[in-house]
């Protein structure tokens, strides 16, 4: 070929390169419901499925607190905590059975236990990290399944780099034990909240697949700009992660769908930014007949 041609194919090739990987999407069909929580007696067959998403549920929860009517702090030994007679092991084969898009994973943490906030309370990095892999493992394993999600919404110690090596360090075993295929972490804009997982992302968010963000937690009266200036705002703050979009099925905090949830996500999907959906809780959506989690399923393949 002649010198010259071949400078000009080079060039044109390295600039279809170029401009196909600055207009790659950064959209998911992820598609994301925490379930058991609320024991409201809800099925995994209750949840209208879209076999065109990637659909995970998430238990919730599995907390390091004894059992009983006075729980006490268990420094990462967990016991389950969700409606087990309703999502049981042969309800997780059978969902997984029926629908091959389906993933679940465990939540841990979560804001209370009966009645009491469920404290994130190590005794040490070390023993921590020992128990939650080895009593995590076996749930997992019990249950077929795929991932684990962080929840924790309290802390009993101020410093923030035992949280970032005790979570980060519970992460990297299970992956590297190829016991979970994912893990997500589900902060809240609160000052300690944010510290934690802040803190937990600058050390290990290489090894976390998705930031289910609470944007619920914000004010009812979220409007979609401010929605969307919080998203942004996260988006930051996670740089690099997926951050994932969220609403409370029971329409009592932030950008309820009602109000504009759906515009907002039509908005960061036409910017490459929707990185997936995700409900708390079907627990709640169960009286309505799920009509947003149906609404989510066909934003996200369409």
């Amino acid at each position: 070929m002649n010198p010259s041609k071949f400078l000009v194919v080079s060039l044109a090739l390295q600039t279809l390169i170029i401009t196909s990987s600055s207009t790659k999407t950064g959209n998911s069909n992820l598609f994301r419901e925490y379930i058991g929580a609320m024991f409201k007696n809800v099925r995994f067959t209750d949840v209208p499925i879209n076999p065109d998403v990637d659909f995970h549920f998430i238990l919730a929860f599995a907390i390091d607190y004894t059992t009983g009517s006075l729980p006490l702090p268990t420094n990462g030994a967990f016991n389950i905590f969700w409606d087990e007679r309703n999502l049981s092991p042969s309800d997780v084969s059978l969902i997984k059975a029926k629908h091959p898009n389906v993933r679940v994973g465990l939540s841990i943490g979560g804001d209370s236990v009966n009645g009491l906030n469920a404290n994130f309370t190590p005794s040490s990095v070390t023993s921590w990290v020992r128990n939650a892999v080895s009593s995590l493992t076996k749930i997992i394993k019990e249950y077929d399944l795929d991932g684990i999600d962080i929840d924790y919404e309290h802390f009993s110690t101020n410093d923030t780099k035992i949280f970032a090596d005790c979570i980060g360090g519970l992460i990297k075993k299970l992956k590297g034990n190829g016991i979970i295929k994912f893990a997500s972490i589900a902060p809240f804009d609160n000052d300690e909240v944010q510290r934690n997982y802040l803190a937990l992302w600058r050390r290990y968010g290489h090894f976390i697949d998705y930031v289910n963000f609470q944007f619920y937690a914000y004010a009812k009266s979220t409007t979609v700009a401010q929605f969307l200036s919080y998203f942004e705002k996260q988006r930051r703050s996670y740089k690099g992660g997926k951050v994932l979009t969220s609403f409370n099925s029971d329409n009592s905090r932030g950008l309820i769908p009602d109000n504009g949830f759906f515009k907002a996500c039509s908005v960061l999907k036409s910017k490459g930014e929707l990185h997936g959906i995700f409900v708390w809780c079907a627990d709640d959506s169960k009286e309505a007949g799920f009509p947003y989690e149906k609404q989510s399923q066909e934003l996200l393949t369409n």
